[in-house]
């Protein structure tokens, strides 16, 4: 099973997208207080609204709470100052895969980013910009983690038939 973990997101908008990519996908979501919302404001469920109800979604009063319930195994960590990019990373299916992103002002928390750097991840960017949306990011990240397994699961794709009426010439 994939989790994403939301450390303190404050932008409701974001959450909601995130809270779609999360249960069309089958991911689990956490979201750890503080929050910069409440998750009943209109904004968050207008974005995610029509999945709202499928998704698995658990909330944690502090990263410390998360962190001794959960701890860091394969955990990965989303940030801009990781030297390994996200598509390199051989993820290991063996065991449920953490996918943490920080907050949007300022990422992750430093010490977190600084002893964990062998599981720091990023995506790369062009020189002077500061980052994606942090939506983006998430679905960017789960993606590649569903494309190293092979989509296992998801459909493959669909058929397309035509049927084509001929009128009768008299």
């Amino acid at each position: 099973m994939i989790h994403i973990v939301m450390v303190e997101p404050e932008i409701p908008a974001n959450t909601g997208n995130i809270s779609r990519t999360a249960a069309v996908t089958g991911a689990k979501l956490h979201l750890i207080k503080p929050l910069g919302f409440d998750i009943s404001e209109k904004a968050v469920k207008r974005a995610g609204l029509d999945y709202w109800d499928m998704l698995d979604i658990e909330i944690h009063e502090s990263l410390e709470d998360y962190i001794s319930k959960y701890g860091l195994n394969n955990t990965y960590l989303a940030t801009t100052k990781a030297k390994n990019r996200y598509s390199d990373v051989k993820y290991d299916f063996s065991e449920d895969i953490f996918l943490m992103f920080g907050k949007e002002t300022k990422g992750l928390p430093e010490d977190l980013i600084k002893n964990n750097m062998e599981k720091a991840i990023r995506i790369p960017m062009g020189k002077g910009l500061r980052s994606l949306n942090l939506s983006n990011s998430v679905a960017i990240i789960v993606y590649e983690v569903l494309r190293q397994m092979d989509f296992r699961g998801f459909r493959r794709g669909f058929k397309l038939f035509l049927i084509l009426q001929i009128p009768h010439i008299l």
